[in-house]
């Protein structure tokens, strides 16, 4: 037989949602899991109990980590979901006492799993709590904010677990970088936000552009090319030494020098998108390549 229908099983007060559920686990083991019944008497269960995930709850209320209330409701919901399908009833053990552990354990995993500006691993976020119980503790006992070596001997870890934990804790919490300077500091605003009053620009991040033009361009050079740009700037040899290398006069370095600067300037600074862009660059590299240096040896 089934247990009896119940209209509300919310409103069931503790004292009779305790004697119902009994009956209800009797009846749960006997039942077939894919039959409506099944359902009826699960489900009842799990809004019969209810108040013991409001219960589990109310110690986390007051958690600054930016949690929804009606996400914790959720989540210990689910903890007690799975009491309800792992509960024995012939253990003659109360419900309660196997389901607390299941409601509160779903809650801590969800605040250590999603109140972290930064994953870290699960070793350092307990570390974190200990280092919190370990300061508040030190401190009432040192009348004196604790120092390393004290939390460390406290906790039987090394110093180095100690500094570990502690900038392991730094990414618990975040702040916006749209947020104005007194949210993160004690002084007064001043209208900036704090990505305005934080860093400067990079001198040299043109440079990093300009390389990864260049970079191109210089493949398409000829070896000779590249040698002569490579002892010239890389090298900072003379022009008459890069002469003396190539087997060429000083004059003739320099106007190449010049030619192959030019064209490397040029394509730069044309646009790779505009249609009369590539014309510009055919005609310098023209200039660049055997018969260039051709007429250059006969001047």
């Amino acid at each position: 037989m089934l247990p009896p229908r119940i209209a509300e099983p919310r409103e069931v007060a503790p004292a009779d949602a305790r004697e119902l559920s009994r009956l209800f686990f009797r009846r749960l083991h006997e039942l077939d899991e894919d039959t409506p019944e099944y359902r009826y008497v699960r489900e009842t269960l799990v809004e019969m109990n209810c108040s013991l995930v409001q219960f589990a709850v109310r110690p986390f209320r007051g958690r600054a980590d930016g949690v929804d209330l009606e996400d914790l409701v959720q989540v210990g919901t689910i903890g007690l979901i799975k009491a309800i399908d792992r509960f024995d009833p012939a253990r003659e053990v109360e419900f309660a006492s196997l389901a607390m552990p299941y409601i509160t354990g779903e809650i801590k995993r969800h605040f250590r799993d999603t109140s972290w500006a930064v994953r870290v691993p699960r070793r350092l976020q307990e570390l974190r709590i200990g280092l919190a119980k370990a300061k508040e503790d030190l401190t009432a006992l040192l009348d004196r904010p604790p120092t390393v070596a004290d939390l460390a001997a406290h906790l039987s870890i090394t110093e180095e677990e100690v500094i570990e934990g502690l900038v392991a804790a730094n990414g618990h919490t975040s702040g916006s970088l749209d947020a104005p300077p007194s949210a993160h500091t004690d002084g007064p605003a001043d209208g900036h936000s704090l990505a305005e009053t934080m860093g400067a620009e990079e001198p040299a991040l043109g440079r990093v552009e300009d390389i990864q033009t260049l970079a191109p361009l210089l493949e398409r050079l000829s070896d000779r090319e590249r040698r002569m740009l490579s002892m010239r700037f890389g090298e900072e040899l003379t022009q008459a030494q890069i002469g003396a290398a190539l087997g060429i006069s000083q004059m003739q370095v320099s106007r190449l020098l010049t030619r192959v600067l030019a064209h490397l300037r040029a394509s730069m600074l044309a646009d790779p998108e505009w249609p009369g862009a590539a014309a510009p660059q055919q005609a310098e590299s023209g200039c660049t390549g055997a018969g260039a240096d051709a007429k250059v040896d006969a001047a």
